[in-house]
């Protein structure tokens, strides 16, 4: 039997490129409880305000709120708690070497499920300065106008 390739989105952290440089990417699993497996294969899980960072040698993720289950009883989860990533040792040594030796942040981008897990994408980044996200919107919609005035001499 096959094990399922494709991959279905769950949350997506959008502002994360807004406010940051995104350098280095990776994959990482995610240590969760019954019931948070359950919320998150719903849509009800918020990357906004979330981070991860590299303590004892393990790298966790804080900040991420995973609403309660609806169907759960009294042992449901706590919204928000630090939650393990699972991650080669080897990755784990160049995020700490990352964020503690060059000043970057380890920011996730996107919860996905692939292969019947639920799996995570994170990114070290380094913050944009207001500057800088200025300069970002102006290339976007200087792009946008353009797509448009090609879409409109394509049409003449």
């Amino acid at each position: 039997m096959a094990k399922q390739s494709e991959t279905k989105i769950l949350s997506d952290n959008r502002s994360a490129s807004h406010n940051y440089h995104l350098l280095d990417r990776y994959e990482a699993g995610l240590v969760l409880t019954g019931t948070e497996v359950k919320a998150a294969k719903t849509g009800k899980i918020q990357l906004k305000e979330s981070y991860a960072e590299v303590s004892e040698g393990e790298a966790w993720l804080l900040n991420a709120h995973i609403s309660e289950y609806s169907h759960g009883n009294l042992m449901n989860h706590p919204p928000v708690r630090k939650r393990k990533l699972l991650l080669h040792r080897s990755e784990i040594d160049k995020l700490q070497v990352e964020t503690r030796e060059r000043g970057l942040t380890v920011v996730p981008t996107r919860l996905y499920l692939k292969g019947g897990r639920i799996k995570i994408e994170i990114a070290v980044a380094k913050g944009k300065k207001f500057h800088d996200k200025r300069e970002a919107i102006k290339a976007k919609e200087m792009q946008a106008e353009a797509k448009a005035a090609l879409g409109r001499r394509a049409k003449q």
